[in-house]
């Protein structure tokens, strides 16, 4: 039986948003705002961790497997693919049947996944299972959003997007070290293994505790076309940025896919104008605040997403750490996102999302530019302050930029803003790997044969040039065997210097992007539908 509550989802009036008095309580813990967040954390805890996770698993998975290093990058992309192109599909999904339900689906699905991948005996079922574990990520993660939005009341809501925050990044930046650590002491199955006790925890909590939220006027019908088109969109444009680093940004094949996704987003756009019920209704965008969330998250990823990749070939092949003490090294980062994410939703509260953001920003673009700074003998205590001050940073715009979206998005719409969010986190973070990549090679190809000549080592042809750059590109010096300890010891001198200089430049361009951030940040205010979450219907 489904009882409704009358609630204006525009901000702009026409009837009284719902205040959480209105909703009907459910029975026993059932519908708990606080027990519904540690539901959601646990299922996008498992999420979260395998972004990082399995980085640690590859070198293992492809002795094991005998698998190409090209068909083990597919074990990376593939999931990220699925995951990117699904997130708005998805959260469309939980608008549709409910935000329960579709968060139940996910965590079922991505755990029985996980379990298949440990017990996979090929490299083929391996990514094939990967991509089954994108997909079904893509279906909890904007329904844990909804649920959320559904659950708390306006007041508290931030609060509980600043933890769901920390556990996202503890989760992400815990990853290498627990990885490492199964990885070393167990084997790369147990890597995947581990998601089906949490996944079971999950569902146990989820039958349990979670109460479905609907609103009144939630869409009753399935934009196909849209679907299609956005998800070809969205796959050309992830591809393209997946591949510019092996084709070259100057590619006729990076450009095809490039302007095929601008043109699948133009159709798209065209279509949601024509469709009676649009998978993302435009008129969604014309919320400056929503927008301007949509494109710091974007931003943000950009800076910390490629800055962070460029700083674990810093850690394990320039100071020769294993990735457990490397991972232990960016500690004070997670440390402080746990830290920051609880308080910086308390002073959203208090004070809006705008000075918060924009502070973070600014911290963020301070920390980038020290990580500039970095050279091949900088000690511990220096890197720890940097990485701290970067946490500090990004915790107050993983809990606003958050809000923000959702919180000026419609009730009904909350699924689709939810994976409007996290699908700006993964396109940031690709964006940010591929362009501060592109920014890495440039640097280190202008000047490693300077360097290479002024040490005095003998001329490289270009081939071993090419060769000698891409190893630089991350750290390894492209030593040969049997080199004598002299040249070694010189071939590696230049290789980190180049290496440290190429990662200085493109820590300087991610200083530069969230300054550019800092500056959107302004744009933002707290979400005008937020009230109406906790007054939605209960199914």
């Amino acid at each position: 039986m489904t009882s409704q509550t009358t609630i204006d989802t525009t901000g702009s009036g026409g009837g009284a948003p719902a205040t959480p008095s209105d909703a009907t309580p459910g029975k026993g813990l059932r519908g708990h705002p606080w027990l519904t967040l540690i539901t959601v954390a646990v299922g996008v805890m498992m999420v979260a961790l395998d972004g990082t996770i399995v980085a640690i698993a590859n070198p293992a998975i492809q002795k094991d497997l005998g698998a190409t290093f090209a068909q083990v990058q597919w074990i990376t992309n593939g999931y990220f693919l699925a995951l990117a192109v699904s997130l708005i599909t998805a959260g469309k999904l939980g608008d549709r049947f409910g935000h329960r339900q579709t968060f139940l689906i996910g965590v079922v699905g991505f755990a029985a996944a996980s379990g298949a991948i440990g017990l996979s005996d090929s490299i083929a079922l391996v990514v094939t299972f990967r991509v089954l574990q994108g997909l079904f990520g893509a279906l909890l993660m904007p329904a844990a959003l909804g649920l959320l939005r559904a659950t708390f009341p306006a007041e508290k809501l931030n609060m509980a997007i600043g933890i769901w925050g920390m556990v996202i990044g503890a989760s992400t930046a815990g990853g290498p070290i627990l990885g490492g650590v199964l990885v070393e002491h167990v084997n790369w199955q147990s890597v995947f293994f581990i998601n089906v006790p949490v996944g079971v925890l999950a569902v146990v909590l989820g039958v349990w505790i979670l109460l479905d939220h609907r609103a009144e006027n939630a869409p009753r019908s399935f934009d196909i076309l849209g679907i299609a088109l956005l998800s070809a969109a969205m796959f050309c444009l992830v591809w393209a940025l997946i591949k510019a680093p092996e084709w070259g940004w100057g590619d006729g094949r990076t450009w095809a896919f490039i302007i095929a996704s601008v043109v699948g987003f133009a159709l798209f756009a065209f279509w949601e104008t024509k469709v009676r019920e649009p998978l993302i209704p435009l008129a969604l965008f014309r919320s400056v605040p929503l927008s301007a969330g949509v494109v710091l998250m974007i931003l943000m990823a950009i800076a910390f997403m490629g800055g962070l990749f460029f700083v674990t070939f810093y850690l394990q092949n320039v100071h020769g750490m294993s990735p457990i003490d490397a991972g232990l090294h960016l500690l004070p980062l997670t440390g402080m996102m746990i830290v920051g994410s609880p308080l910086a939703g308390a002073m959203i509260t208090k004070v809006g999302p705008r000075i918060p953001l924009a502070g973070g920003m600014a911290l963020t673009a301070i920390a980038m530019y020290g990580m500039s700074t970095l050279e091949t003998d900088t000690g511990s205590g220096i890197m720890s302050v940097w990485f701290a001050l970067l946490g500090l940073g990004l915790a107050p715009v993983m809990v606003g930029a958050t809000e923000v979206i959702v919180g000026n998005a419609p009730m009904e719409l909350s699924g689709v803003a939810g994976g409007l969010q996290q699908a700006a986190m993964q396109i940031g973070g690709s964006l940010g790997t591929a362009v501060l990549g592109a920014v890495m090679a440039s640097k280190v190809d202008s000047d490693l044969a300077d360097n290479w000549t002024k040490a005095g080592l003998p001329p490289l042809t270009p081939e071993q040039e090419h060769q000698a750059s891409e190893a630089v590109q991350v750290g390894v010096p492209p030593v040969a065997p049997g080199t004598p300890d002299a040249i070694a010891a010189k071939i590696t001198g230049v290789a980190h210097d180049t290496f440290i200089s190429g990662m200085s430049a493109a820590s300087l361009v991610a200083a530069g992007v969230a300054v550019v951030a800092v500056l959107v940040a302004f744009l933002t205010k707290r979400g005008e539908n937020a009230g109406a979450g906790a007054g939605a219907a209960h199914i």
